[in-house]
């Protein structure tokens, strides 16, 4: 059972506890970090098993991890399984973390669009 927030809902407690706990570990860490830095075409696992210098067998576990968090998608290309992060909930998720930030209504939170290549954050306008 995957624990991701739909797309069109905002994400809730349950689904940061996921994500975060999730990531609260060196090697998903540092995959996740690989997997936004790559882009939504996404990497091999292959490719990923020798970036991070991990073993298949635990590589495979910490990929079900990140994807029963709904941080990362899979998808099949041939006889590959390519892996990308989800920027939908990362975006979420950081949304989620920042909300009423500086304890305004204020939006603070960068949006990463790997399609558009750039991170933005929504000004709010009613800083001096």
């Amino acid at each position: 059972m995957l624990v991701e927030a739909p797309e069109d809902e905002p994400m809730d407690q349950k689904h940061a506890l996921a994500a975060l706990g999730a990531l609260a570990q060196e090697t998903r860490l540092e995959l996740f970090r690989l997997l936004v830095t790559s882009g939504p075409q996404g990497l091999p696992a292959g490719v990923i098993a020798e970036r991070l210098g991990v073993l298949p067998s635990s590589l495979s576990f910490h990929l079900q991890q990140l994807t029963h968090a709904g941080l990362i998608t899979q998808r099949r290309l041939s006889r590959h399984l390519i892996y990308s992060a989800d920027y939908g909930t990362m975006n979420a998720l950081l949304a989620y973390l920042t909300e009423n930030c500086c304890g305004r209504e204020a939006v603070c939170a960068p949006v990463c669009d790997p399609v558009a290549g750039r991170t933005s954050a929504t000004p709010d306008a009613t800083a001096a």
